[in-house]
């Protein structure tokens, strides 16, 4: 197992179940999120991405299904700002402490404000990055979204 990424320790000592998913990353992927749901034979509507955004004068992290796209306008509108763009990837990285196609929402280097899709609700887990590629987290929505004071919202299109 790849325990020891910052988001597996924060979930070990917040005391919530979780389970690791590992397979092996093909380094010619580029959709980080649809390669792990075939990997792991996995719904991609139940594995979820982490983007982070500008939203207005700061940032946000924004979970969605790997399956689809997150709606900037309706990110935008879930945090009562005027305008949300997606954050450079480079910058996301350096936000995060994560390397891209391996940005776990969980144990970033500060807690941004946080919206998962409302989708995620009709699953009883979900699968976000567990901090790098080719590692995913199992885990209970309503546990993700505590663990960061996440909102629930209509984001992905």
């Amino acid at each position: 197992m790849a325990t020891g990424t910052p988001a597996t320790k924060l979930l070990a000592s917040a005391g919530v179940h979780y389970v690791e998913h590992e397979y092996t990353h093909d380094p010619n992927s580029t959709s980080f999120g649809l390669e792990a749901a075939e990997k792991l034979g996995v719904d991609p509507n139940r594995v979820f991405k982490t983007l982070i955004a500008n939203v207005d004068e700061t940032y946000a992290v924004a979970i969605v299904p790997v399956s689809q796209q997150v709606s900037l306008k309706a990110l935008s509108r879930a945090l009562g700002a005027k305008r949300a763009t997606m954050a450079d990837p480079a910058q996301a990285a350096r936000m995060s402490g994560y390397v891209v196609g391996g940005i776990s929402p969980l144990g970033q280097k500060r807690l941004l404000t946080t919206v998962i899709d409302q989708s995620a609700k009709e699953f009883e887990t979900i699968l976000v990055s567990g901090g790098r590629r080719g590692f995913d987290i199992e885990l209970s929505p309503i546990a993700l979204a505590d663990l960061l004071s996440a909102v629930f919202a209509e984001i992905a299109s």
